[in-house]
């Protein structure tokens, strides 16, 4: 169906575009919350020629919202927003929702870009916008980014409603802000503080289900390594003692050869007539005073030989 409307547009197209000068082309568009496909869209209507000076049309909010409905961003806002986009050379505001002969020869366009699909018109009989320009021979069509439109980036703010609101109260916006009663403001914070707490248990019960998956897949591992690991500690710890217990010996060792060396260097410098020995004095003392007592009593035992046969005659 794409191909044959395409192939259709094709088949109606003018002449070539003009080598003089650069081809004018018109898009036209809401560009409501302007998002990277319609930048797709205006960079293929940009690259249609290699000369191309790209008018880009916007309709009014009155024109919107009563043909296609409320949008999120003023026509001021979705004016300067296309402004921004640097496939766009120039911008018409308050554009027409169906064009018109008048239109293109007032802003002399050459050629209309827009996607395949039939939009309707204001006469309500569900005629195409681009009939006309489509049946002059001066459409050109543009591919559709899937996945990405206005429509949807708005679905997924009111499929994610609560959790916006909360988000813009708890940045600062006043519950008449965002048009809430006292009611529903609380009743919000509630839920999310019981989704943040369901949310906290949930987690550490996914890191206790995963410990304990690891601590069952290790377990045999951890009992067969247990002897190892004690016996490597253990034997670590009987080495390092060793060494310690070495280290204090040598170096007590080194204290006592140190002093006894400061000793013997003290010594040899004293003059040994100068140097009296206490014990040698006390010896000394000690043989005179057995010596002395010896010979007394040798004595006294001559006397009495000699004073006892006197007695007895």
């Amino acid at each position: 169906m794409e191909r044959q409307s395409m192939s259709s547009a094709n088949n109606n197209l003018d002449s070539d575009p003009p080598s003089d000068r650069p081809a004018r082309v018109y898009a036209d568009g809401i560009y409501d919350l302007f998002h990277f496909g319609h930048a797709r869209s205006l960079e293929q209507a940009k690259k249609l020629f290699p000369n191309t000076y790209l008018l880009v049309g916007c309709c009014n909010d009155e024109i919107t919202h009563k043909y296609k409905g409320k949008t999120v961003m003023t026509d001021a806002e979705r004016y300067e927003s296309l402004r921004h986009c640097k496939w766009v050379d120039e911008v018409i505001p308050n554009a027409p929702w169906v064009i018109t002969q008048e239109f293109l020869d007032k802003h002399q366009i050459d050629y209309v870009a827009h996607d395949a699909l039939p939009y309707a018109d204001a006469s309500g009989a569900g005629n195409d916008v681009y009939e006309f320009v489509k049946a002059a021979g001066k459409f050109r069509e543009t591919k559709r980014t899937e996945g990405i439109s206005t429509s949807d980036l708005i679905m997924r703010i009111l499929k994610d409603y609560n959790q916006y609101v909360m988000r813009n109260l708890d940045r600062g916006y006043t519950r008449k802000e965002l048009n809430l009663s006292y009611v529903k403001e609380k009743r919000l914070r509630v839920n999310m503080r019981l989704k943040k707490l369901h949310e906290k248990v949930k987690e550490q019960q996914e890191k206790i289900q995963t410990v304990a998956k690891t601590a069952r897949v290790h377990r045999n591992e951890w009992v067969e390594n247990a002897d190892r690991w004690v016996a490597g500690f253990l034997e670590m710890f009987e080495e390092g003692c060793h060494k310690m217990g070495t280290a204090i010996r040598d170096r007590i060792q080194e204290r006592l050869m140190g002093q006894q060396s400061g000793n013997l260097q003290h010594n040899g410098n004293v003059d040994d007539d100068d140097y009296d020995d206490p014990d040698d004095e006390d010896e000394e003392e000690y043989y005179n005073d057995e010596e002395y007592s010896g010979e007394e009593e040798f004595f006294d035992d001559e006397e009495e030989e000699q004073t006892t046969p006197a007695n007895h005659t």
